[in-house]
């Protein structure tokens, strides 16, 4: 079965921030529905998702409400944590769209012991190591060290097939 794993940026670096209203955050949301659905469409059932906030959520979310139709119900979504607790400090309502996340997906899996940047690097490792493909919400500027910048450079080293997108203008584009 062919894998996609989902990374991104935290939301706090794209210009409209967590603001689900703004039209840059309707628009990238929308191209990740339609990778998703390009990735299905060349035989991809199973999803990494991260488990954090912004491109880790709202790829999750999409994935759901394919997967409620008839024609995408073979979806697989799996969340990977990088620790337990590691949503503690988030907002009520955050949690509450964690939780019904893990409660509808596939599976669940939690990769560190501790609130520990080897737990988030361990994390990001593991979604590139079991996937065929990458998605990231990712502006590609090397010159800011970022989580999803390392997991995008670890997958190209692997030879992962790469798909871009930018958080602020929405352009898709390919590493592969």
């Amino acid at each position: 079965m062919k894998t996609c794993a989902i990374t991104g940026h935290r939301a706090t670096r794209f210009k409209f921030k967590y603001n689900e209203n703004y039209a840059g955050c309707k628009r990238l949301k929308k191209r990740l529905h339609d990778q998703f659905i390009l990735l299905y469409e060349q035989g991809v059932r199973r999803f990494l998702v991260g488990g954090g906030l912004g491109v880790d959520m709202w790829s999750g979310e999409i994935l759901l409400r394919l997967k409620e139709l008839p024609e995408y119900s073979d979806i697989e979504l799996v969340i990977v944590l990088p620790h337990p607790g590691h949503d503690d400090r988030w907002d009520e309502r955050s949690k509450k769209r964690m939780a019904f996340l893990l409660k509808h997906c596939t599976e669940h899996l939690t990769i560190g012991t501790d609130a520990s940047p080897e737990s988030f690097y361990k994390r990001n490792r593991y979604l590139v190591d079991h996937a065929d493909y990458l998605v990231a919400v990712y502006d590609n500027d090397r010159t800011v060290r970022s989580g999803t910048g390392q997991t995008v450079q670890y997958a190209e080293k692997l030879g992962k097939s790469i798909i871009l997108i930018h958080p602020d203008t929405g352009i898709v584009s390919s590493l592969s």
